[in-house]
């Protein structure tokens, strides 16, 4: 699942700055790996313990009941997801206190909106959902084919990112079913770089969850992430849970496109949540810059 680290920054202005940055990165650095190893690596045992055996005993006889009786199990299985990821990070609270964890208070009141998000780690989508109790999102199609995570995937009603293949049917079902759930309430959160980025720089935007969004007529909330990649970096199994870090989560915004008019444009709509997206990754460049210093 992890793509191979080191990846090549996207852009000539991100080669520069990931350039820039390495330069003028403090000479007091963390301490030495051979310090803290035991420490990442007994954190990150506990946390997949979580995951694994927390899940087993903890959780899934919870999803069990809510297939069984539930009236609207997708909701259910939601609400749960949420609960174990808060409990996740509740976790990651107690275990490492030198990462501080500040949530804009006023992502609470979104509701019935597309969400997109920068991408900097694994980290993010469980962040996004120990936020919304009542959410769906995209995910990639080959994880609907790992035993019980697909079976969660699909209870939960998550859509997956591809219409081909046997994931198709029920995708196009779900997104019918989409309007209504963004109606009432529901958040559909999307990552629209469709990858993580490996220097902090925005990707191109995916056009999918735009069109979603101009499809339901819905409301879309522009979030962004920090740091998370410094906690949990891609290419690395171990958390690295002894440097000091402040992860953040912030809505940057809350747009109304108007769709029904003539002139309206995706195009122009991504441009937009581009243009609040890349100030505020240079603005978590230049933070992270001056919290190593």
């Amino acid at each position: 699942m992890p793509a191979a680290g080191g990846e090549v920054p996207r852009t000539r202005e991100a080669r520069t700055r990931q350039s820039a940055h390495r330069s003028r990165r403090p000479k007091d650095g963390p301490a030495p790996r051979f310090l803290t190893w035991p420490v990442d690596a007994a954190v990150t045992v506990a946390l997949w313990a979580y995951f694994t055996l927390g899940f087993v005993v903890l959780v899934a006889p919870l999803y069990l009941l809510a297939a069984a009786l539930s009236s609207d199990r997708a909701r259910a299985c939601q609400r749960l997801n949420s609960l174990f990821f808060r409990g996740f990070f509740g976790l990651c609270r107690m275990l490492m206190p030198r990462q501080r964890w500040e949530v804009d208070p006023a992502l609470a009141g979104v509701a019935g909106s597309v969400v997109v998000c920068n991408h900097l780690s694994y980290l993010d989508p469980l962040l996004m959902i120990a936020l919304f109790p009542r959410h769906t999102t995209v995910v990639k199609d080959r994880l609907f084919r790992i035993p019980v995570l697909g079976l969660v995937l699909r209870l939960s009603g998550y859509l997956a990112a591809t219409s081909l293949g046997p994931e198709s049917e029920r995708t196009l079902e779900q997104l019918e079913r989409l309007p209504a759930f963004l109606a009432g309430g529901g958040n559909l959160f999307v990552f629209p770089e469709g990858t993580r980025s490996r220097d902090g720089a925005v990707g191109p935007l995916n056009a999918g969850a735009f069109k979603i969004a101009r499809l339901c007529r819905a409301p879309v909330a522009v979030a962004a992430i920090e740091n998370t990649q410094l906690l949990f970096t891609p290419g690395r199994f171990l958390f690295d849970t002894c440097r000091a870090n402040t992860i953040t989560v912030r809505l940057l915004a809350r747009l109304t496109p108007a769709y029904d008019r003539p002139d309206f444009s995706t195009r122009a709509l991504m441009a937009e949540v581009r243009a609040l997206l890349e100030p505020a990754a240079r603005q978590a460049e230049d933070a992270t810059y001056r919290q190593g210093s």
